[in-house]
């Protein structure tokens, strides 16, 4: 198996099953309601990317650039547990982690029930990361652990696949990589976090990620050792949550790291991301976030991960055009 700092895939030999089909929509009155209860990004002109002193140039995240978007829609938490079991009833979907039979969960976390189902191997660049049979979301932590008593918190161990498919499930999309990154800025232009520059202002603790010594040591002193409810902290001023840590969110584009360099138009006026690739662009950092290894949880970070892939940190919020615009 292989894997990145940020967020292992599950590499190998292992044949990848095809995506299990959703059956059924949610009921027209209830995703009415669900874009009723979204946020409504005004579109115009922001400025995309950045060039902090800190930031991963491999990773692609300059040059900053001037991208014009649509209004859009956009929800202001990521997708809850309750919210994805929902959409597993109605719908009948099982997810990638289910069929592969295991997902990745860090190795603090794993249940005691389930230390005896670890896979054998470790993930090179990443060892804290351990394959966990029986792993999926709703055991979020392996056997032994239930979603049920996260229910506010993000639904984890979902592929770009499963996320795709709730999306569709509820009338829904993913949000661009450009529509993400405008809304998670909440209006500010060019700074480091969604609400500003510090990222303790005024002492204050405003997303969840690693404190301590990573991955020894994590003192908790944000308030979680691992996710934390979707409405934890202050929303930025669009009125999203928790777009810094907490969870990775899955967005509808490939991976490039290049690709948005040239000034161009489909690079710069609603732009779509590359037509194919290996990999999809996930954002925002996640809980395990840490200055010393990977601080993604800067606005303008980026990485990826490939449509099959789920952990215990990658989640996802959904987006949606505008009645009457798609």
């Amino acid at each position: 198996m292989s894997g990145a700092c940020c967020a292992p895939t599950p590499g190998g030999d292992q044949e990848i099953p095809e995506p299990a089909a959703v059956r059924l929509q949610a009921p027209a009155r209830e995703r009415a309601q669900g874009l009723r209860a979204m946020l409504r990004i005004p579109g115009g002109t922001f400025s995309m990317g950045g060039d902090d002193a800190d930031a991963f140039p491999e990773d692609g995240e300059g040059p900053v650039r001037a991208v014009r978007l649509s209004p859009f829609l956009i929800d202001a938490t990521t997708v809850t547990n309750r919210q994805f079991a929902t959409f597993v009833r109605s719908s009948g979907y099982l997810t990638d982690a289910e069929r592969y039979g295991w997902s990745f969960v860090f190795y603090a976390l794993v249940h005691p029930d389930a230390r005896r189902r670890v896979r054998d191997g470790t993930v090179a660049q990443a060892p804290w990361w351990l394959a966990v049979d029986g792993a999926c979301w709703r055991a979020p932590y392996g056997p032994g652990s239930s979603w049920t008593e996260l229910q506010n918190h993000p639904v984890v161990h979902v592929s770009w696949r499963d996320a795709s498919a709730y999306a569709q499930w509820a009338g829904k999309r993913l949000p661009t990589e450009a529509e993400w990154e405008r809304a998670a800025r909440g209006g500010l232009e060019r700074s480091r976090f969604p609400w500003g520059d510090e990222l303790l202002p005024r002492g204050q603790h405003r997303c969840n990620i690693w404190q301590g010594r990573f991955p020894e040591v994590n003192t908790g002193e944000d308030g979680y050792l691992g996710t934390a409810p979707v409405k934890t902290y202050r929303a930025n001023n669009f009125g999203l949550y928790n777009t810094s840590g907490n969870v990775w969110e899955w967005c509808s584009d490939w991976w490039s790291a290049t690709w948005h360099a040239a000034d161009r138009s489909e690079t710069r006026q609603d732009p779509a991301g590359p037509p194919t690739g290996e990999a999809k662009v996930i954002r925002g950092g996640s809980y395990l976030c840490h200055e010393s290894y990977c601080n993604r949880y800067r606005v303008a970070a980026r990485t990826s991960n490939t449509p099959d892939s789920s952990t215990g940190h990658m989640g996802f919020r959904c987006a949606a055009d505008l009645p009457g615009t798609s």
